[in-house]
């Protein structure tokens, strides 16, 4: 490995700070691309490149002479694909050549999450770009899960009795690692997954057990769920809404063995997530 032929973006996050320790512990340079360098994780054999994903001349600068990029998806927000786009105009007028991406269960065209349309979209600019792609396109992270828990120890959504089989960050971290250091992964779409679907009642009883709470799961009608969210703008409740409608057609509970095939380790359940990082869920606690 060459040095630095690794750059890093959403390297302040959670999954990217994760993808950073396991490449630190495995001897790997890297560049780490950053809009807020301070908050950067303390990491050795690497370099800081201060950049924004909408400030496409200092991502290139960024990307110049770095051969591969992991890419993580931009925040939620109405500008997220001209954000994307400029992040890939900046890796293809470098050089890069090959884009690692942090995509989504389900990302097509007319998929019923608008933000996995938002996915398909990024994944065929950076084809078009001239680079070689590995997407992985994740399922929901098993860290979100109790923050759909309402004051009331409710789930609230329209998911009906569709399936998602939650995947933990840390488990996607392993599985970018690895395909960030081997070139086979190149022009490869991954779904990536916990081991086993499940229902949102069979979540909130899961969530109920870690925490000593009476945790249930109310199935809302979509018209019903928009309602609840009125006040919050379109664009938000429309995302919100199409996460449950993706779970109730059926669209996340592919279950897919990427992780264990990749790593060598299978992925945490649901339930040995919630065993192993309590600090997600301590919130609820009785």
């Amino acid at each position: 490995m060459l040095a630095e032929s690794i750059a890093l973006t959403g390297v302040t996050g959670e999954l990217g700070s994760g993808i950073c320790r396991l490449l630190e512990r495995r001897g790997v340079p890297q560049r780490l691309v950053a809009r807020s360098p301070e908050r950067l994780p303390r990491v050795e054999n690497c370099s800081v490149v201060r950049a924004s994903y909408a400030d496409q001349a200092a991502l290139l600068r960024a990307f110049r002479g770095v051969d591969t990029v992991l890419f993580v998806s931009a925040h939620e927000d109405p500008a997220r694909l001209w954000l994307h786009r400029t992040v890939i105009d900046a890796a293809a007028e470098a050089g890069v050549r090959r884009v690692v991406y942090t995509s989504f269960m389900g990302a097509a065209p007319h998929a019923t999450f608008p933000f996995a349309r938002e996915h398909s979209a990024t994944e065929q600019a950076i084809a078009a770009g001239g680079m070689r792609l590995t997407a992985l396109r994740n399922s929901m992270y098993a860290d979100l899960v109790p923050r759909f828990v309402g004051d009331d120890g409710v789930i609230r959504g329209p998911a009906g009795s569709g399936r998602a089989a939650w995947v933990a960050r840390w488990d996607v971290a392993r599985l970018a690692t690895e395909v960030l250091l081997d070139d086979d992964h190149a022009d490869r779409v991954y779904d990536v997954s916990g081991p086993e679907p499940l229902d949102l009642h069979e979540t909130a009883r899961l969530l109920g057990e870690v925490t000593g709470r009476d945790i249930t799961y109310h199935a809302e009608a979509e018209q019903e769920a928009r309602q609840s969210r009125a006040g919050a703008q379109q664009w938000e409740v429309d995302a919100w809404v199409g996460s449950y409608l993706a779970i109730a057609s059926g669209e996340t509970s592919v279950t897919s063995h990427t992780v264990e095939h990749v790593t060598g380790r299978r992925p945490w359940s649901f339930a040995e997530y919630l065993r192993a990082e309590p600090d997600s869920w301590r919130h609820l606690a009785a």
